[in-house]
């Protein structure tokens, strides 16, 4: 019996377009387009993950430090995220959600979250199994170095 491999790139082609598709459809569903989605992106971070400083915010976000320092002084501006000076290191500071900020992602999330619950609850178990496992493998490839069990978590509490 031969195994054929799969076309790698043309399974990232077809992914790619698919990833674009969902995001589209998702960010069609925001609350407040307002905020912009690296803004969104970071303070989810924040609510997910809990405080932080900047610097490994940006690291986590991928984005560079200054980059980051636009992103936080926005978000304090609109009274999303608090900062206070770090306990140790008087040179940093720690940025965490703000009750407005835990909210606010509450809120933006809920409109996304009814629409791809609508799309999946039309889906059979067994294809609701095989895109959780797929869900865990693209998280997988989105945070390297994580073990599978914690991105599967994250997958499940995250949306």
């Amino acid at each position: 019996m031969i195994t054929q491999v799969p076309d790698v790139r043309a399974l990232a082609d077809v992914l790619s377009v698919s990833a674009v598709r969902l995001a589209r459809r998702l960010r069609h569903r925001r609350a407040d387009p307002h905020i912009s989605l690296s803004q969104l992106s970071a303070l989810s971070a924040l609510v997910r993950e809990g405080a932080t400083t900047p610097g490994t915010l940006a690291a986590r976000e991928g984005v560079r430090p200054p980059t980051m320092t636009r992103v936080i002084a926005r978000l304090a501006e609109t009274n999303l995220i608090d900062r206070s000076p770090h306990p140790t290191d008087g040179r940093q500071i720690i940025v965490a959600a703000s009750p407005t900020g835990f909210a606010f992602i509450a809120d933006e999330a809920l409109p996304r979250e009814e629409w791809l619950t609508e799309q999946l609850s039309k889906l059979s178990a067994e294809e609701i199994t095989l895109l959780t496992k797929a869900v865990a493998i693209i998280n997988q490839i989105l945070v390297p170095g994580a073990p599978a069990a914690a991105v599967e978590d994250a997958a499940r509490t995250t949306g």
